[in-house]
């Protein structure tokens, strides 16, 4: 399970360090294949991070979206359209793609946050937007009502 937020730095060729909290659990997952992970959009503008046994469902239930519904379409140009099968070099560097820096705009200071199966890759400026819009919430979602922490 991947969680936490770690402030990291992308040097110049455009690749995150993974920091060491997580490389056991990437192990753990990513099994036989420990160096390869899938990188793609999402639609709030960052990335998300999949060990490639994760990503392989979510690509089947995409792919299965009706091809001719604009309303799917979308959505599969976006998580698949963007997907790309990244390695895990020695150094536990992954390289980001231009394409990839351009969309979720990012640039030297990201942020690395574990969601359980995956991670989401934030610009700073981007990802403290998301803090101001989850402060600025004053009722729980629905299906939140009996949460409590």
């Amino acid at each position: 399970m991947f969680q936490g937020a770690a402030a990291l730095s992308l040097d110049a060729k455009g690749r995150l360090t993974v920091p060491s909290r997580h490389r056991d659990a990437l192990h753990a997952t990513s099994a036989p294949a420990a160096s390869s992970l899938v990188l793609t959009a999402h639609p709030d503008r960052c990335l998300l991070l999949y060990p490639v046994a994760a990503w392989e469902p979510i690509r089947e239930r995409v792919m299965a979206f009706p091809s001719l519904d604009p309303r799917f379409s979308v959505w599969k140009r976006l998580l698949v359209g963007f997907a790309e099968e990244v390695e895990i070099d020695a150094a536990w560097r992954v390289l980001v793609s231009p394409e990839l820096r351009k969309f979720a705009h990012l640039e030297k200071s990201v942020m690395l946050v574990g969601q359980g199966r995956h991670f989401e890759i934030w610009s700073d400026e981007t990802w403290e937007k998301q803090l101001q819009q989850l402060a600025a919430q004053t009722q729980l979602p629905p299906g939140m009502e009996d949460f409590a922490l």
